[in-house]
């Protein structure tokens, strides 16, 4: 029976723990300076529309933009729920294919200097240029056509990274892997991998952002509306009717989701490497 107070007390101080930790890392200054330059940018945002009386279909202060965003919310949050999907599954076939087309340029520098360049010509072909064509060629599904055009833009960085960071492995421990017989797949299972896992991360970060931008820019082009209309297309008849209020709370939406794909990804990131790697580890000094 003693031992049941002990056992509280002990998960009552590994709580209170827990709680410092989180408020010290909501103080710290990873966090602390980026809000306070914000709500800073928001302040002179606010004095300056209200010094210059700068009417709404032109800027219209950050309160009227939050107002508007409330007031809009059931036409463009299913629209977000939209573009959401999109971003999604583009983003997950890129991590997929990314990673499977890095594993097999490894395997043969021949295939990888075969194949690479052409990766390198799908990422720098401006996808404005090319989504009207995959529109046209997948017209009987455009949800497809979208989520095709948002996986060319987030699909290079899972490839480039993984690849540098396939390469990148130790080669004393590869020469070791071999003295030892291990076979081509065991050193890229328990050396290539694990020494990959930090820019294959450092990419996941870098094709969330992407996979939005694709999936927005495609929708863009595509224009289309009905219940199936993703957030882009709100902007684009926000605009069209000088609703420019409506156009600011859509866009902050989008800016809200993007920074929430960067944080999450960064927040797995870091998760995954805090216990070994460099970029990771926190140390007193």
């Amino acid at each position: 029976m003693s031992s049941l107070p002990e056992t509280n007390g002990r998960a009552s101080t590994a709580q209170r723990r827990q709680r410092t930790r989180f408020m010290q890392r909501l103080l710290s200054a990873s966090w602390l300076a980026p809000t306070l330059v914000g709500v800073a940018a928001v302040i002179l945002w606010d004095v300056l529309v209200r010094v210059t009386q700068t009417p709404p279909y032109i800027l219209p202060g950050p309160g009227l933009v939050i107002k508007t965003l409330i007031a809009e919310w059931p036409d463009l949050f299913p629209s977000l729920l939209v573009t959401i999907q999109i971003t999604l599954v583009a983003f997950l076939a890129a991590v997929v294919s990314g990673l499977l087309i890095a594993i097999v340029f490894t395997q043969s520098k021949w295939i990888e200097r075969s194949f690479f360049p052409y990766a390198v010509i799908l990422q720098t072909t401006p996808i404005v240029a090319i989504a009207p064509l995959i529109i046209i060629w997948l017209k009987n599904n455009t949800f497809l056509a979208l989520v095709v055009c948002a996986w060319i833009v987030a699909f290079f960085p899972i490839v480039s990274n993984t690849t540098l960071g396939l390469n990148s492995a130790d080669h004393s421990l590869r020469n070791l892997f071999e003295l030892y017989g291990a076979s081509r797949w065991q050193t890229l299972l328990y050396l290539r991998l694990p020494a990959a896992l930090p820019y294959f991360l450092g990419g996941l970060r870098i094709s969330g952002g992407l996979a939005l931008i694709g999936a927005v820019v495609a929708e863009f082009v595509a224009g289309t509306g009905g219940a199936r209309s993703g957030i882009a297309y709100q902007i684009l008849m926000s605009s069209y009717n000088l609703q420019i209020p409506r156009m600011f709370a859509a866009l902050l939406m989008t800016t809200v989701l993007g920074v929430s794909i960067f944080v999450g990804l960064t927040l797995l990131s870091d998760r995954l490497l805090n216990q070994w790697h460099e970029s990771a580890v926190r140390r007193e000094n």
